[in-house]
């Protein structure tokens, strides 16, 4: 009992709506079903958007999802299973509310090929990156022109820079495939986070997964104790003076590379944490590739 207590002081809001969710199912649903339950859940008006998603392999994907899934089959509540979701006895007095359960009827039961063409009919630009889009929409040439629209929409700009702060990091990969970005070059010296889905490995893998190349280029990172105490506008500015008067000058192979990559038709974002441009050093590189080069560049900051 005191066992049990102890986990459910531990569970956060979206773990708790991922066991009412799946309790509401019956307790037990296969991974796709789940997942696409999941994000029809996250587009009602009234859920407040728990989760993210990004177009992926099989449509709508949250990578955060499966980080709480994680959670919840090491804390004995989920089943450690390969392709379903499923409640341990442990988790068997989990409670769905009048919300969900309604929510759950009005699918009137669509699960497997005929669930997933629902949310690609619906919600178009979800199923860009799918390799099931064919097979499961089944002719319906009007739902595939959509897709296709949804996949010619993306930015003119070579050259963009991002952050990640205050972002999850779905939205943050649907910025990236929404500005037509396919290469992310970051540029911090350590490239580890505590927020989920910003370290290295993790960062990588999720841009593979939606078609985008990931680079670091940690020569280009600023060291952490310069980053010290940064309390006003003065103090941002005198370090990205110094960078760019003693620093950037030694990095011409790093800034070579990226605007090689430019000139061969990549569209590449310029990564790093701070939300604002002007607060991050990502900023001044982007600046020192519009000077180096050749023809017009102008960088945007998302």
């Amino acid at each position: 009992m005191k066992n049990e207590q102890s986990i459910n002081a531990k569970l956060t809001a979206r773990q708790r709506l991922l066991l009412a969710l799946l309790n509401a199912l019956g307790g037990s649903a296969r991974n796709l079903d789940f997942q696409k339950v999941l994000f029809l859940y996250c587009q009602e008006p009234d859920a407040g958007k728990p989760y993210d998603f990004v177009p992926y392999k099989r449509g709508a994907f949250s990578f955060t999802s499966y980080a709480d899934r994680r959670k919840l089959i090491s804390y004995g509540l989920i089943e450690d299973s390969e392709h379903h979701w499923k409640l341990t006895d442990a988790a068997g007095a989990t409670e769905s509310d009048i919300f969900l359960k309604g929510f759950v009827e009005s699918l009137d039961g669509l699960q497997g090929d005929e669930l997933i063409a629902d949310t690609y009919r619906r919600f178009p630009y979800y199923a860009i990156r799918s390799e099931i889009a064919e097979e499961v929409l089944n002719g319906d040439d009007a739902a595939l022109a959509r897709i296709e629209e949804e996949k010619s929409r993306t930015s003119p700009y070579p050259l963009q820079t991002i952050g990640y702060e205050g972002r999850s990091l779905e939205s943050y990969l649907n910025l990236l495939i929404q500005a037509g970005v396919n290469v992310l070059c970051d540029v911090r010296r350590n490239p580890i986070s505590r927020k989920y889905g910003f370290s290295k490995s993790t960062l990588a893998n999720a841009c593979a997964g939606v078609g985008i190349w990931y680079e670091h280029l940690p020569e280009l990172g600023i060291a952490s104790d310069q980053r010290q105490a940064l309390n006003s506008h003065e103090d941002y500015d005198a370090l990205f003076a110094k960078y760019e008067r003693d620093h950037l000058p030694t990095q011409d192979e790093a800034l070579t590379r990226i605007q090689e990559w430019i000139e061969n038709g990549a569209r590449v974002a310029l990564t790093c944490y701070e939300h604002l441009p002007n607060q991050c050093h990502r900023h001044c590189v982007a600046k020192k590739l519009e000077a180096m080069s050749q023809s017009r560049l102008e960088a945007r900051h998302l």
